[in-house]
């Protein structure tokens, strides 16, 4: 496969030659072409909305930056057509490791099971991913990409909002139904609604080096605390594609970036490390813990995700990841908006869905802050006994962290309906659906999460045979297991993760959440249901 281009040029644009005349107008505008703006495009033209994409700069960010995806943000790529090419390309683990000094404490495996399409994570260079999702953009007609286009002016109007963007031929403005900010942690789209962070920002400073090496290590994440080579601090090794490792070294919280950040001086930290100095520098960076998000994502009409919205500290891998959940959140409720099946109020769930699941990844990753760079003696005390407990202790095990690693929320939401039935085990209402392996009616062997996603882009009824096909409302497509003309279940896992017997049946919404479930589903009760995730009352 050829490799992905990386940098672009820009091209003037027929909205640059309004002179006279009233702006052009658009659906959505999103700006910011990172993981979360390029999907997020990518999904809402799969939908059949019509995209404008903007980016300030002309080419793909430099340097790894977020290199762990994880198995959720794998399954929504493979909704947009790019989770081939993503796990070909990255590295697949789901094993860690937890060093205390030159012992091991423990290790986890993140996905223990087979019967799952994708695995618990891949580490890829960010830039491949965003080539990836440019390459995809290249065969949607509906989005225009625009390289170097920058947005120095916003006015919100009743019905649309107002843009000013700069480019190398002089300034030119775009009306919007909808502006999406997908413009990166130091938003500007943020600034010109007045809108700030709160949240808390660490002292500890923590040094990135990405180099380019040969090794036997495995492909596991190593996390150690006081390790001989770096006493008294943390450090983090992690294996991407084309023989490139990623190390985080935990540095004092008065250390100068400047000097830090020097080649000659970061060599011999991760000579130390590794034991040999036979390494080639990709990138080097410093970054202080973050944990900080908007009091509201929605502005009018002017919608914030991903690190525009919210922040965290890098580990755990929470930041892109729940940036690309934002995504798939916000696509399929604008595009209903958009098309006037479900009101504007739906939005609404978005800011309520995603923030909530903000303050749950900055409470992990404030906690995950805390033990890897203690702000008080009485946190280093604890930290100190903990560590000696896990070494004896599986409760002492389970209190370390170093880093508790991204998994999908769960929403208390206003578009769930509440369980009418008692269910032992299963996704309840407000929870990512579940993978599983199924067989087609073709005898083809795939996956409940291909089924899914060959089934169109709206709500489903994932429903279990018990003979008699379920008259589902207009609109929802179906996925049945079981029966005459069903998908087979020969594994028996599809029932058992969702804990259902033949009759039930899981409505799931177009991002792959369960909206309600139904021990004995009728044709009102799964209307009333879906209408509430509509949002239609």
């Amino acid at each position: 496969m050829a490799q992905a281009k990386s940098q672009f040029g820009y091209r003037r644009h027929p909205d640059q030659d309004r002179s006279g005349q009233s702006p052009a107008e658009h659906a959505v505008v999103v700006v910011g072409a990172g993981p979360v703006g390029l999907s997020l495009a990518i999904d809402l033209a799969q939908r059949g909305q019509r995209v404008v994409l903007l980016d300030d700069a002309d080419r793909i960010g430099e340097g790894s930056r977020a290199i762990c995806f994880s198995k959720r943000s794998l399954e929504y790529w493979d909704r947009l057509g790019v989770g081939d090419r993503m796990v070909d390309k990255g590295v697949v683990w789901s094993v860690g490791r937890i060093f205390h000094g030159e012992s091991q404490l423990y290790q986890f495996n993140l996905l223990p099971e087979d019967g799952h399409k994708r695995p618990a994570f891949i580490n890829l260079q960010q830039y491949y991913a965003e080539a990836y999702l440019v390459d995809r953009i290249d065969d949607l007609p509906e989005i225009d990409l625009r390289w170097r286009n920058k947005v120095t002016a916003l006015e919100q109007r009743n019905g649309s909002v107002a843009l000013t963007i700069e480019t190398p031929e002089g300034a030119y403005r775009v009306l919007a139904q909808y502006v999406i900010a997908c413009d990166g942690a130091r938003s500007s789209l943020r600034q010109m609604v007045g809108a700030e962070f709160a949240g808390q920002v660490f002292e500890d400073q923590f040094l990135i080096a990405d180099v380019k090496m040969t090794a036997e290590f495995p492909t596991e994440r190593w996390f150690w605390f006081d390790p001989p080579f770096h006493a008294g601090r943390s450090a983090l090794l992690h294996r991407q594609p084309d023989d490139v490792w990623r190390i985080d070294l935990q540095l004092n919280r008065y250390a100068d970036p400047v000097v830090e950040k020097k080649p000659e001086n970061v060599r011999p930290r991760i000579a130390r490390m590794l034991g040999h100095d036979k390494f080639a520098f990709e990138w080097i960076s410093l970054y202080k813990f973050q944990c900080r998000r908007m009091d509201r994502f929605i502005h009018g009409r002017v919608v914030f995700a991903g690190d525009s919205a919210h922040q965290v500290s890098p580990f755990g891998a929470r930041g892109a990841n729940s940036g690309l959940e934002d995504a798939e959140n916000l696509s399929w409720k604008l595009n209903r908006v958009l098309r006037g099946t479900s009101p504007a109020s739906l939005l609404e769930s978005y800011h309520i869905e995603r923030s909530a699941a903000a303050d749950e990844n900055i409470r992990e990753s404030t906690r995950s802050t805390d033990f890897m760079a203690p702000n008080s003696h009485q946190e280093a005390r604890l930290r100190k006994a903990v560590l000696s407990l896990a070494k004896e202790t599986e409760f002492g095990k389970r209190m370390v962290n170093g880093g508790r690693l991204s998994v999908p929320c769960s929403y208390d939401s206003p578009l769930s309906s509440l369980d009418a039935d008692t269910w032992h085990g299963g996704p309840s209402p407000g929870c990512s659906m579940l993978d599983a392996p199924v067989t087609t009616p073709a005898g083809e062997q795939i996956y409940l999460t291909d089924a899914f996603r060959k089934g169109g882009t709206d709500f489903t009824l994932l429903s279990f045979s018990n003979g008699a096909a379920i008259d589902a409302p207009d609109g929802v497509k179906g996925i049945r297991i079981g029966g005459e003309g069903g998908f087979a279940n020969p594994s028996g896992l599809v029932a058992k993760r969702y804990g259902a017997e033949p009759g039930a049946a899981y409505l799931l919404r177009p991002d792959g959440y369960v909206a309600a479930r139904f021990r004995h589903p009728a044709r009102a009760t799964i209307a009333a249901a879906l209408a509430r995730a509509e949002g239609l009352y």
